[in-house]
């Protein structure tokens, strides 16, 4: 077995009241976005509360929201969870529009990508905000 497949996955969580954002998210990314990180393992929610259920829980890597979802947009849920959670992980924000972006960084989010989804754009964006949270391969 190789180092890297040894690696323990990274969980992240997909926010959306969608179930055709949340595939668009997991289809766009795959269970490998780069060879230097570990697989990814989704964990798919619908609801806010399950959002926090798992954020509080702990053991999530990345958290990607919906800012389009309802009734609980993704933004809100962003800062509520980087307002409460010490040392919360990275949170990316689907905005509705490019010209969103402001909204994702009143929300704290690290990053933000807009509607429609560029899945080469998602992946960049997620690749970066995960290299943060693993440790490079000796």
């Amino acid at each position: 077995m190789s180092d890297s497949t040894s690696r323990t996955a990274l969980r992240v969580l997909v926010y959306s009241d969608d179930v055709n954002t949340r595939q668009q998210v997991i289809l766009a990314l795959g269970r490998r976005p780069h060879p230097d990180l570990p697989e990814l393992e989704y964990v798919e929610v619908a609801t806010e509360p399950v959002v926090i259920q798992n954020m509080d829980a702990g053991g999530i890597a990345l958290a990607i929201l919906d800012g389009e979802a309802v009734p609980a947009g993704g933004m809100g849920i962003a800062k509520q969870l980087k307002d409460e959670i010490h040392q919360c992980p990275p949170v990316l924000v689907l905005t509705g529009r490019p010209q969103d972006a402001w909204l994702a960084t009143w929300s704290r989010a690290e990053a933000a990508v807009p509607h429609p989804l560029d899945p080469i754009q998602l992946a960049e964006t997620v690749v970066s905000l995960l290299r943060s949270r693993v440790p490079a391969a000796t």
